[in-house]
């Protein structure tokens, strides 16, 4: 991180235990130090035992990782980030519309079986992972499956999470693999509108479609995270985990340049 990356940051960081006097050993480590050694592995897709000597020795810098996922303090750090970015882009810290689609990624032999699988559709055998983004494209939350998880199925998981930590979410875009009876159930259960966005029947080759290309772009700066374009993860949370500390580094960027940017007076 560079110094205004850092200095924004480290306003939003959860607070440690021990040092909310809750109890616990103090960590002996700065957490610039091991953020930037996990961004850098999130950015280079390196091996966690090729973590050069400049950071942490890697196995410090996964207890500090595995620990922060346990704890669920990727996403709080997440959550304060994307309730910056929308604040600054004159939106409300809370969504009121997203957008939902998924992705099929191959898995390092690593994976085991039980949690990767084979998707017919994209002739992919790996896992899938299910964005649900809001209309800038920032991420609301993420579900990582085999991929042979069908989009209705996963949604039945993710829009009832979404909706209970966005009250206000209604209305949510999707495309054509989330017909049928999820429609209904969505607007029974959850008070949420889906509304399917379809392509049309003429047309041919690539086609920019109202709504959904905003989920697509989503994916499309994941995938510029090397650690992302196939999936390295024994454990699915860990890849929601990594898939959140790619948008981490990527609104920190962005709150970043437009807090450097030179204020404009009248007279300029």
């Amino acid at each position: 991180m560079s110094d205004s990356e850092w200095a924004l940051v480290r306003d939003l960081l959860p607070v440690p235990g021990w040092l909310a006097g809750r109890g616990g050993r103090p960590e002996g480590y700065c957490h610039r130090q091991m953020i930037d050694a996990v961004r850098y592995l999130v950015d280079n897709g390196i091996k966690w035992r090729a973590m050069p000597s400049d950071f942490s020795p890697w196995p410090r810098v996964y207890s500090f990782f595995a620990r922060w996922r346990d704890a669920g303090l990727v996403t709080e750090l997440h959550e304060r980030l994307r309730e910056a970015v929308r604040t600054g882009e004159g939106r409300g810290p809370e969504p009121s519309a997203a957008v939902v689609d998924s992705q099929s990624v191959k898995v390092d032999a690593t994976v085991a079986h039980a949690s990767r699988a084979f998707d017919a559709g994209k002739r992919i055998n790996g896992r899938k992972r299910h964005l649900l983004t809001d209309t800038l494209g920032l991420l609301l939350d993420v579900l990582v499956t085999p991929a042979s998880t069908t989009d209705r199925d996963a949604a039945r998981t993710l829009l009832p999470a979404a909706k209970k930590n966005f009250r206000r979410l209604a209305r949510v875009w999707a495309d054509g693999g989330y017909t049928g009876h999820l429609i209904d159930w969505t607007s029974q259960r959850l008070g949420v509108v889906l509304d399917i966005v379809r392509r049309s029947d003429d047309a041919s080759g690539f086609e920019v479609l109202p709504r959904r290309w905003v989920v697509e772009r989503s994916f499309a700066w994941l995938l510029r995270s090397r650690r992302l374009v196939r999936d390295y993860e024994r454990r699915t949370d860990t890849s929601e985990a990594v898939i959140r500390g790619s948008m981490i580094a990527l609104m920190n960027r962005r709150l970043a340049a437009r807090h450097d940017q030179p204020v404009r007076t009248a007279a300029s």
